[in-house]
């Protein structure tokens, strides 16, 4: 595996009507990446990559423990996601419940996993909406560029804990 740190490096790809896989590479250990995902001061600092300014992190880091992360996306514009942990297993996989608070009825149910050796991981994500118009209204979000800028800084992060 190689990459380089702040690369964009996160593949998306669409499977069936509503679930998407993102899949990324990290040049940092897997407990690295774990820590820099899993602890919230650690989160504060690559939650919004470049798109704006973590304002709250929130985690009762067990199954059933809830989670709330909010940031500031430009003047007056704040966006919220919140949900509920189903399963927890140390350095290796965290399901949980997602719901954007501005489209309240509609939540994903992702599964993160952990894999690696050595110096490098990867982090892969498997989010399953409830629906394909959820999934679409997901994808037509602008994630993708977000989400490639909050990996960067998550890279950055975990690299930083060597």
């Amino acid at each position: 595996m190689t990459t380089s740190p702040g690369t964009g490096t996160a593949v998306v790809t669409l499977q069936g009507d509503t679930t998407i896989l993102i899949t990324r590479d990290f040049a940092a250990p897997k407990s690295a990446l774990w820590r820099a995902y899993t602890d919230p001061e650690l989160v504060r600092r690559w939650w919004a990559g470049e798109k704006g300014e973590v304002t709250l992190v929130e985690s009762d880091f067990r199954v059933g423990g809830t989670w709330r992360q909010m940031m500031t996306a430009g003047p007056g514009f704040e966006v919220g996601f919140h949900g509920e942990f189903r399963e927890i297993a140390e350095l290796e996989k965290i399901v949980c419940t997602e719901t954007f608070e501005g489209m309240p009825d509609a939540y994903s149910v992702n599964t993160v996993t952990f894999t690696g050796e050595g110096d490098t991981s990867t982090l892969s994500m498997l989010i399953e909406h409830t629906e394909a118009a959820h999934r679409d209204a997901h994808i037509g979000s602008g994630m993708e560029e977000g989400m490639q800028g909050s990996m960067d800084a998550l890279e950055r992060v975990a690299i930083s804990l060597r």
